[in-house]
C-alpha cells in the first residue's frame, strides 16, 4: 500500500513538474529516478529489516530518504495547488496559462528548504513544554506536582542511542517527581535496538518510571519487549494501577494497553481492570496511547488522560486529516466530560515519515493544580 501511496506524488511530479522543464533528457531521467528511489523508502525498509516500520540503514540514510520523500510530496502538492489554479484562469485567459521555468525552480526550491528545516525538527530531541493542568478534589499534598510524559519515542537508526542518552539527560535535569512514557518506544526488534534502548535504564525520578505500551509495541514481539522494558526499571502498567502516596493523600496513575490488541493473543486495553481496587477518594491519572477514546474514560472518572499517537499531525493541515481518525483528538489539551485530555506532538515520531511542520515536539512537564 505505502509502494503505491507514495508512487502517485512521483506521478505527478515526474509529469507535471519534471517533463516541461527545459532540461536535457538526460537530466531529467537522473532526477526522476533518485524521486523514484525515495518515493520507494518504504520498500527498501521492509527488504533491510522485513517490516516497513523500522529502516535497518545508517542514520544519515534514513534521513536523506526522508529529506527526498518530503520534497518529492511538497512539490506535489504545489504542482497540484499550481495546475488548479491554471485550470481557473483558463476561461480567463482563453488557454492554459504557460508556466515560466523559473516559477518551478521556486516551488522546488521551498519544498527542498521546507523539507530540510521539517526534518531538523523532527529528529531532534525536543524542547520542554510546562503545561499546567488543574484537577477538581486534588489532594493538598500533590498541589505543585511534577510529571514528565514521554511518548512516541520511536528509538529505531533514526533516533539511536546517542539520540536516547542525551533525551535521558535533559529528562533527568528536569527534576520532576515522576515520569510517564505513553507508549511507542521502538521501532525494531530487541535483537536491532538493545543498544539503542538502553539508555533509558538511566531515567531517574522520586516517584519511578510508570509507562504503557503503544501500538508499534505489538509490531515487533510485544511480550518481549514488555519484559525487556521492565528490565530497564519502568513499571509497565499493562491494564494496572500504581498509588502514589504523600502522607495520608493518595493519587492513582492507571495505564491500559494499546488498542492494537484487539482481536489478538494479547490483552485488550481494560480500564475496569486498570482501575480495580483503587482508591475510591483519589484523583486517577490515565496512560492511554491513543486518545479516541477519551469520553469513555470520562465516563470512568478519570480527572486526566494522557495520550501520544498522533505526533500532533505533523504538519499543519496533515493534522486535520490525523484528527478524525482519532476521534478529533491530534494536539494540545482537550476538555473532555469533565476530564483532561493532553494529546502529546510526541517526543519523537515514526522514522517512516519524520517531518514536522507546525506540530513540534517536546519534553511535556505537567503540574498539577487543584481546581
Amino acid at each position: 500500500m505505502f509502494h503505491l501511496i507514495f508512487g502517485l506524488p512521483w506521478l505527478v511530479v515526474l509529469l507535471r513538474f519534471i517533463q516541461p522543464l527545459p532540461w536535457l533528457w538526460s537530466v531529467k531521467l537522473l532526477v526522476a529516478g533518485l524521486l523514484l528511489v525515495a518515493s520507494q523508502y518504504h520498500l527498501f525498509n521492509k527488504l533491510s529489516s522485513g517490516s516497513v516500520f523500522s529502516p535497518e540503514f545508517p542514520r544519515p540514510l534514513v534521513i536523506g530518504f526522508n529529506l527526498l520523500m518530503a520534497t518529492l510530496i511538497l512539490l506535489a502538492v504545489f504542482q497540484i495547488a499550481l495546475d488548479v489554479v491554471s485550470v481557473v484562469v483558463t476561461p480567463i485567459l482563453g488557454h492554459f496559462p504557460a508556466v515560466p521555468p523559473e516559477l518551478r525552480y521556486a516551488m522546488g526550491a521551498v519544498a527542498l528548504g521546507l523539507s530540510a528545516y521539517g526534518v531538523a525538527q523532527a529528529v531532534r530531541v525536543p524542547p520542554v513544554k510546562n503545561i499546567e493542568v488543574a484537577i477538581r478534589n486534588l489532594p493538598p499534598a500533590f498541589e505543585g506536582y511534577r510529571l514528565l510524559q514521554l511518548t512516541d519515542l520511536h528509538i529505531s537508526r533514526l533516533f539511536p542511542a546517542s539520540w536516547t542518552r542525551e533525551l535521558v539527560q535533559r529528562s533527568n535535569a528536569l527534576g520532576v517527581d515522576l515520569m510517564v512514557v505513553t507508549g511507542d518506544f521502538i521501532d525494531g526488534s530487541l535483537q536491532d535496538r538493545r543498544a539503542d534502548v538502553a539508555p533509558l535504564a538511566g531515567l531517574r525520578a522520586p516517584d519511578g518510571i510508570l509507562a504503557i505500551p503503544g501500538n508499534h509495541e505489538y509490531y515487533f514481539d510485544y511480550q518481549t519487549w514488555m519484559q525487556h522494558d521492565a528490565s530497564l526499571g519502568m513499571r509497565m502498567l499493562l491494564n494496572d494501577h500504581a498509588v502514589i502516596q504523600r502522607g495520608g493523600d493518595k493519587l492513582v496513575v492507571a495505564g491500559v494497553t494499546d488498542l492494537a490488541a484487539l482481536g489478538g493473543p494479547s490483552p485488550a486495553p481494560d480500564l475496569a481492570a486498570a482501575l480495580e481496587g483503587a482508591p475510591q477518594d483519589a484523583p486517577v491519572i490515565l496512560l492511554e496511547h491513543q486518545p479516541r477514546l477519551a469520553p469513555r474514560s470520562a465516563e470512568a472518572g478519570v480527572a486526566l488522560q494522557l495520550s501520544g499517537h498522533t505526533h500532533g499531525g505533523m504538519v499543519v493541515g496533515l493534522d486535520r486529516l490525523v484528527a478524525r481518525a482519532n476521534n478529533g483528538f491530534v494536539s494540545g489539551r482537550y476538555e473532555v466530560g469533565g476530564m483532561t485530555l493532553y494529546v502529546n506532538n510526541g517526543t519523537a515520531l515514526w522514522p517512516g515519515f519524520a517531518l514536522r511542520l507546525g506540530r513540534p515536539s517536546e519534553l511535556t512537564v505537567i503540574t498539577l493544580r487543584k481546581g
